[in-house]
């Protein structure tokens, strides 16, 4: 019997060795996932302007329903006025109660649409109530239909 070398084990190849490397196909596919996931990524960073806006808007739709729980819990009309520092105030609370005066980021502006301040109370329902946050050329509004919170509304969200 004679022995026989098994052809298919390594290094028992036979012809032309194929150069190592990369093909131009493979090298394109990265390239295309590189491109995608650069456009996610830069579809995912927001703007930092809207994002104070956004966290200022918030924050004011909260103390505004604080100021409006407040004024219900201890019976006294309550008002949101802005400063004309660019600041904001609460009138009507009791001594006991202190709440921001100040926006956290520099350069913000309010406005009260229809009205020079908002009334938040005591009675549990209150009249539709706006009030629009700019920053830089962003806008965002704060506002309650007089019966649901204040919340943010963004040019798609319906008042």
């Amino acid at each position: 019997m004679k022995a026989r070398t098994r052809t298919l084990a390594p290094g028992n190849r036979r012809g032309p060795v194929r150069p190592a490397g990369f093909t131009l196909v493979e090298l394109l596919v990265v390239l295309v996932l590189i491109g995608l996931a650069a456009a996610v990524v830069s579809l995912a960073l927001r703007d930092p302007a809207a994002s104070r806006l956004d966290q200022e808007a918030a924050r004011l739709g909260a103390l505004l329903e604080a100021g409006r729980a407040e004024a219900r819990a201890s019976g006294l009309p309550v008002r949101f006025e802005l400063g004309s520092q660019g600041g904001f105030r609460f009138s009507g609370l009791p001594p006991r109660v202190e709440l921001p005066q100040h926006w956290l980021n520099e350069g913000v502006q309010a406005r009260i649409v229809g009205a020079r301040a908002l009334l938040l109370g005591p009675e549990p329902l209150i009249g539709a109530q706006r009030v629009e946050l700019t920053l830089e050329d962003r806008r965002i509004s704060v506002a309650t239909d007089g019966l649901a919170p204040f919340k943010a509304l963004t040019d798609e969200t319906p008042p």
